[in-house]
């Protein structure tokens, strides 16, 4: 749920702090004081459109953030943040957006920089704005089946994902065999372009870190000079009349007598002693070496050549030995298979065969629980919109699903299975159903969307859903019935609601009027959380408008009264 809310300089909100809770928060208020813009402030929250007018007059940027606290560690939310390397401790999300005049616009999750479009990734699991011509996902046909599939449970998840393990090995041979059955002349070209490739390969005899080492006896060459200098000036210092060696042994001699006279110099004598013959065999070591170091400017060439052709195999089939080999055994693979194309062909085609006998069973038995499914969800929502004053409303879950005889076989198999499904509804009698996006009339599509959320809202896994007036254009009974409804949605999800029903104000958890006033000048929009007179005050100016008398104040207590006595419920 979004737990915290902070906006500062956006629109004519100054500076705004809000701590939400769960259950259902209703926002009311005089128009313009600032609700639709905290509701705005969210949607920018999470991925929407963002411009330089929403920038407070007079300020360089606006910045929105907001705290989400995950219930679950599987949530979406959670899968797409560590798919994109973003650390959530304690399962808590924190986004913040930037806004400035220019029109540039900063994100941030949990502290990292993210694009726009991974922003809105996250964001559409977290939040869903519903407003009066907004519709989003219930809107979208191409997300109702996701919403069928949620709807059945566990036994058609099951089902799909059954048959997406054999949609993959599928389309992997279906891929393998159309790349083997292209143009035989391109077929043709292909092969002689990877025997040409594993010929070169194969000429170069290269060996594993081979490079490694031809670098370094390279740099012993090129250096050849300076290294034998170095071991001969060493040499001479340690070996020959009065120099390092001599110097030590009579340290050591002179130790060693002095030793024998009082013995506190023992260790002294012991540590030159050990050290003059280290030294003497280094010593040893160096001299030998001089003899065997000897400069071939031949070899330094050979080497040059040689680097320079693992260079230019890099350049073409790898950035290492280790994968030019590696690439080398892949594309002798590739000239096998298209050396006896016909067979392997003959391999893919029969494999293809047995995958489309298992995707049709497989499809077919997910497509059946589909359709038992919709018939629950069917009924689910008739019932849902019959308390909601439209029990003559038809609604109706259309399967499109394509059979051999209609076509190729690839248009039988989807990712998703052989069906495409849509919603379809009729709100007035002896019309023929249609697709719920082309419904277009506002008070029924209000109710039509609380149905659907209703039923929805426990398996969409959204944290967070707000309605920005879908209650636009109703009143009395079906007023009650939409509060009702929003109340129910609200037991599954976090719900923000702006409304100007008082039968809607009356079922909230929590209650906050958002009003505005002037300070230097300015004007400022101010949240405050209502308490239980405070709550009878407002609904009753909701009721009656800005004269409050005691009838009002009855009918407001009236209405909190049933409210509590539907929660229990």
């Amino acid at each position: 749920m979004l737990q915290e809310l902070s906006i500062r300089n956006f629109a004519i909100i100054e500076e705004l702090h809000v701590s939400l809770e769960k259950g259902l928060t209703v926002l009311t208020g005089e128009t313009g004081a600032g609700k639709s813009i905290i509701i705005d402030a969210v949607h920018l929250l999470v991925g929407g459109r963002g411009s330089s007018e929403f920038v407070r007059h007079g300020e360089k940027k606006a910045e929105i953030e907001g705290m989400f606290q995950i219930d679950s560690p599987n949530h979406a939310c959670l899968q797409k943040a560590q798919e994109f390397g973003i650390e959530a401790e304690e399962e808590t999300i924190i986004i913040r957006r930037e806004i400035s005049v220019s029109g540039k616009s900063v994100c941030r999750i949990n502290g990292k920089l993210v694009t726009i479009a991974i922003l809105r990734e996250i964001g559409s699991t977290l939040v869903d704005i519903h407003g009066q011509h907004e519709h989003q996902e219930l809107m979208d046909a191409s997300r109702h089946l996701r919403l069928l599939d949620h709807f059945g449970g566990t036994e058609v998840l099951a089902a799909k994902e059954s048959y997406a393990d054999v949609y993959k090995r599928y389309e992997q041979t279906a891929k393998a065999l159309s790349q083997l059955s292209e143009n035989e002349q391109q077929m043709a070209h292909r092969l002689d372009l990877l025997q040409f490739q594993l010929s070169e390969i194969q000429k170069a005899d290269l060996q594993l870190h081979e490079d490694e080492e031809l670098m370094e006896e390279k740099r012993k060459l090129s250096n050849f000079e300076k290294l034998y200098e170095s071991v001969q000036n060493a040499a001479n210092a340690l070996q020959g009349e009065g120099r390092g060696l001599d110097w030590i042994g009579l340290a050591m001699a002179q130790l060693e007598a002095a030793a024998e006279i009082d013995e506190s110099y023992k260790a002294a004598y012991e540590a030159v002693s050990e050290s003059f013959y280290v030294l003497e065999d280094a010593a040893r070591h160096a001299g030998s070496a001089l003899d065997s170091l000897e400069f071939d400017p031949n070899r330094l060439n050979i080497i040059e050549a040689r680097l320079n052709e693992i260079n230019q195999l890099k350049r073409k089939y790898g950035s290492s030995i280790e994968e030019i080999l590696e690439y080398g055994a892949k594309i002798e693979e590739e000239i096998d298979t298209l050396t006896n194309r016909e067979t392997h062909i003959e391999k893919l085609s029969n494999e293809l065969s047995a995958y489309e006998k298992d995707l049709l069973l497989e499809g077919q038995q997910l497509s059946q629980l589909r359709r038992k499914t919709a018939e629950k969800l069917t009924d689910a929502i008739h019932q849902e919109l019959k308390q909601l004053y439209m029990d003559k409303t038809v609604f109706r879950i259309q399967f499109e699903a394509f059979t051999e005889k209609e076509g190729l076989r690839s248009k039988l198999f989807k990712r998703d299975g052989l069906d495409e499904v849509e919603f379809y509804i009729s709100t007035n009698p002896g019309e023929p159903v249609k697709p719920l996006s082309k419904v277009a009339s506002g008070g029924e599509l209000s109710r039509i969307m609380l149905a659907m959320k209703t039923i929805f809202s426990e398996h969409q896994g959204i944290t967070s859903i707000i309605f920005d007036e879908v209650d636009t254009g109703v009143s009395g009974r079906v007023a009650q019935a939409i509060g009702e409804k929003i109340y129910e949605v609200a037991v599954h999800s976090q719900v923000l609601c702006i409304s100007h029903l008082p039968q809607v104000a009356a079922m909230a958890d929590t209650h906050l009027y958002i009003s505005k006033m002037m300070k230097a000048g300015r004007t400022k929009t101010v949240v405050e959380p209502l308490e239980n007179q405070e709550k009878i005050r407002e609904i009753g100016r909701m009721i009656s408008g800005v004269e409050m008398t005691d009838l009002t104040k009855q009918h407001a207590k009236e209405l909190l009264d049933l409210a509590a006595s539907l929660k229990k419920k």
